[in-house]
């Protein structure tokens, strides 16, 4: 418990360090680019989580992984439409940050929108996801997660949303993608 409050509280003050209210940043894959700004001001601990991952290189050559679409929801009742990537090994991965929800931070699940990968609450570490198309479902008090706190949304992508729709299109089994998309880097800017 005593690590996790450390780990906070080096998160939050890593994010007093930037001065401004947005950051940039760009994530270089093997399909495309995609720039994106983060929202410190809104969810501080989410990209101060998301910053020390790409700045100590952990997302190098990790990849997008997964898709959701229409044809791979079919059987779910809540649907989704999302591409998901940040597979760092589970050894070099940082302690889980608190959920900071829809509710809290006022970013919703929309068309672009980079959000926090997690199980239960307060359990996202690396993995994210960038919404297809609005996603309500994923904000607070949506149904895709049983809890109803929803996901941890934190920027948005400004260019390179057709590299995100052709992600989601990739052949994929069981929403895995066959051939998973490198990400070369993710340089904050």
């Amino acid at each position: 418990m005593k690590n996790i409050f450390l780990s906070t509280v080096a998160l939050l003050f890593a994010v007093q360090l930037f001065s401004q209210s947005v950051v940039k940043c760009s994530i270089k894959t093997s399909v495309g680019d995609i720039e994106l700004v983060l929202y410190k001001d809104k969810a501080p601990l989410t990209v101060a989580n998301f910053i020390r991952y790409a700045d100590g290189g952990l997302y190098d050559n990790s990849s997008f992984f997964r898709v959701c679409t229409p044809e791979n929801e079919s059987d779910r009742e809540v649907k989704i439409e999302v591409i998901q990537g940040g597979d760092v090994d589970v050894d070099k991965c940082f302690n889980p940050i608190n959920i900071e929800s829809t509710h809290t931070t006022g970013i919703l699940h929309e068309n672009g929108t980079i959000s926090m990968a997690r199980d239960t609450p307060n359990s996202a570490t690396s993995s994210f996801f960038i919404c297809i198309n609005d996603q309500p479902e994923l904000d607070y008090g949506g149904k895709r997660n049983p809890d109803g706190q929803g996901f941890a949304a934190f920027g948005k992508v400004i260019r390179g949303m057709k590299v995100v729709e052709g992600i989601q299109r990739g052949e994929n089994i069981d929403q895995n993608l066959r051939n998973p998309i490198i990400i070369y880097s993710i340089t904050i800017n």
